[in-house]
């Protein structure tokens, strides 16, 4: 299926099917310099498959949709879609984006988040870069804002994991990660974060994997997802769940208002316009609402003067 048919499928299907879709979508392109180079060529011109979707080639299109989404009660996380480096240098190049993506959100006065892969910042090559990498984007973001790790495949979950054990014991606490609630072993690794006191942000997964290490059906996914919201919600730190499926929403809600939880004290994130309506039925409810905005090009060198030679002075927008 073509990447525009994809995309209307996605917006025209169900809810669930606009979470299964969307996310294949994004981690395709995240994976993917061919895809990435196609949907800043041709997906993001006026009209094109990807505008909606994604909020901008620029640091500058992803603050100005940051600004208007902030101003309507939303917040927001920017992402810089990118995974699996294959060089050092290229593991250097994506923590000096990330650090101009603070500088930005910083001068925007945004309160923004950010997120990150950490197969961007080298995870799976030279171990004594990673955590420098790693260290840097936090240092980047100091008090004011929050790095959310997303998760990758099943085979860098530990890495991962361990890479942010070593970060939160070394005193940083701006810094959250994300849990996938398909794999069989996302209990335990919850149970570890709980006990760490780090934030956690819940979603049902989106890569392929085998049924040994992850659930194959959509309802044990389901009820996967149920079960550790569950956990979460009772004993964890700045709860987080992100779906698109109104029937996990509602159990979320349920849950939560069971247990005395106030509206503000989780939150719900979604992707950059798939749906906006039901983001916008949902903060309006009183509910935190987290929209991520990603952006398909390798560097900021539209609005921002180019990340190749360092952080520029200030960002149009």
């Amino acid at each position: 299926m073509c990447l525009d048919r994809l995309l209307e499928h996605a917006v025209a299907g169900s809810e669930a099917t606009r979470d299964s879709l969307s996310r294949a979508l994004f981690h395709g392109l995240a994976g993917s310099t061919t895809l990435k180079t196609f949907a800043s060529r041709y997906g993001m011109r006026p009209g094109g498959f990807a505008r909606r979707f994604i909020a901008g080639e620029a640091l500058g299109d992803a603050l100005t949709s940051a600004t208007r989404l902030t101003a309507g009660g939303r917040h927001c996380t920017l992402n810089h879609l990118g995974e699996s480096v294959r060089s050092v240098e290229a593991a250097r190049e994506a923590v000096v984006a990330y650090e101009i993506i603070l500088q930005g959100v910083r001068e925007a006065g945004l309160s923004c988040q950010i997120s990150m892969k950490l197969t961007q910042l080298g995870l799976l090559l030279d171990p004594r870069n990673r955590e420098e990498n790693l260290r840097r984007v936090l240092d980047a973001a100091g008090d004011t804002y929050f790095v959310r790790i997303d998760m990758e495949q099943s085979f860098s979950v530990d890495p991962t994991l361990d890479l942010f054990e070593r970060v939160w014991r070394a005193g940083y606490r701006n810094v959250g990660v994300v849990l996938q609630a398909y794999l069989h072993r996302t209990a335990d690794d919850l149970k570890r974060l709980i006990d760490l006191g780090a934030g956690v942000r819940l979603c049902k997964g989106a890569y392929q994997e085998s049924a040994a290490v992850a659930y194959p059906a959509k309802s044990d996914v389901d009820t996967s997802f149920v079960r550790l919201m569950r956990t979460l919600v009772d004993s964890g730190t700045r709860p987080a769940f992100a779906t698109h499926d109104p029937r996990m929403i509602e159990a979320v809600k349920t849950y939560a208002h069971e247990r005395g939880l106030s509206a503000d004290a989780f939150e719900f994130e979604m992707l950059f316009g798939v749906p906006s309506d039901l983001q916008t039925a949902i903060a309006a409810e009183g509910y935190r609402v987290r929209v991520s905005l990603p952006s398909v090009t390798s560097g900021f060198s539209t609005s921002c003067g180019g990340w190749e030679s360092g952080p520029p002075t200030c960002c149009s927008y």
